[in-house]
């Protein structure tokens, strides 16, 4: 059996939650090494501690607790894989957590998404979403837009309910001729799919520059191109002249991060979408929906809220000035 190894950047302080986490999404291995079991190494009495190689203290000297963790290279580890990285968007933002940063150390990019072939199948979403990953052909009898996909390392398949409450949410309020704004785009699943049901023109918008380049070849591979598609990498919350750019309003304005990032973007996320067009929030985790609800309150009107495996989307249209 083949193996995922993950390295996760933590903190001392963070450790006990980060496992406690992933223990909630099944994973029970752990690998942790700790710079301050090195440090007290280094002040005991050991003998040859003057013999320590310098570059090696160097390295280990501030660095941070890193949590490895060990999942099978197949669709079970996959999803509780994808499940982990849930839970660590939950806990971004605590300055005990560190940076958590998962380090993919034991597969490249070819590797994974060849290994997504295994079990990545074609997926019905909604009445008209057909999602198809680029190596399997599929019939599609009843007339569904057909979404492409080679999905690389990012995020969005069609398989995780907030990408599917999104999706769900592209489809019942996307008409001919809209324009379309998709932050943290990912795969560029929304977006894309936006033109295919019909938007004259999306933009995508990753933090991720990787995550920028794959949306761009799913678009070309599904035929949205020239004026249709554009894409950009970057900061949203805290690039100011990147927000200026989004300064044109638009008819649908999707955001499938994370309850943090969208509780970040709640007082100006307004300034990109049209008087009666639609906001998309999703990557809610439910015991969190209020918390982001009183944000987006202050400058939305709440028109829809859905749920599905314990994750929320909210809908809603800027209030009138």
């Amino acid at each position: 059996m083949e193996w995922i190894q993950v390295a996760i950047d933590t903190t001392h302080e963070g450790v006990e939650d980060l496992t406690v986490a992933l223990e909630d999404c099944g994973i029970r291995g752990f690998e942790i090494e700790d710079s301050a079991d090195f440090s007290e190494f280094m002040q005991s009495e050991f003998p040859y501690r003057d013999y320590v190689d310098e570059d090696l203290i160097r390295e280990k000297t501030g660095a941070p607790v890193r949590v490895k963790i060990y999942v099978s290279a197949n669709e079970a580890g996959r999803e509780m894989l994808l499940a982990a990285e849930q839970e660590l968007s939950k806990l971004r933002g605590d300055a005990k957590m560190g940076s958590l940063k998962l380090s993919y150390l034991t597969m490249n990019e070819e590797d994974w998404s060849e290994n997504w072939k295994q079990f990545f199948h074609p997926l019905k979403i909604g009445k008209r979403v057909l999602v198809r990953p680029e190596w399997e052909e599929c019939e599609n009898e009843d007339g569904r837009v057909v979404f492409t996909i080679n999905p690389g390392m990012s995020f969005g398949t069609g398989s995780h309910a907030t990408t599917q409450l999104c999706l769900e949410a592209i489809e019942e309020y996307t008409k001919d001729g809209d324009t379309v704004l998709d932050l943290g785009c990912g795969s560029g699943i929304l977006s894309i799919t936006a033109c295919l049901l019909g938007a004259e023109h999306a933009v995508a918008m990753d933090i991720d520059k990787n995550a920028v380049d794959i949306a761009v070849r799913n678009a070309e591979l599904n035929g949205v191109l020239g004026d249709k598609f554009s894409a950009v990498a970057g900061n949203i919350l805290e690039d100011e002249a990147l927000r200026k750019k989004f300064s044109e309003k638009y008819d649908i304005v999707a955001a499938n991060i994370v309850s943090d990032v969208i509780i970040g973007i709640s007082p100006f996320a307004a300034d990109f979408v049209k008087e009666n067009g639609i906001f998309i929030a999703s990557g809610i985790i439910c015991e969190r929906l209020n918390e982001v609800l009183v944000h987006l309150e202050k400058t939305f009107e709440i028109i829809k809220i859905c749920d599905k495996n314990d994750w929320a989307s909210i809908i809603a249209r800027p209030k009138r000035k």
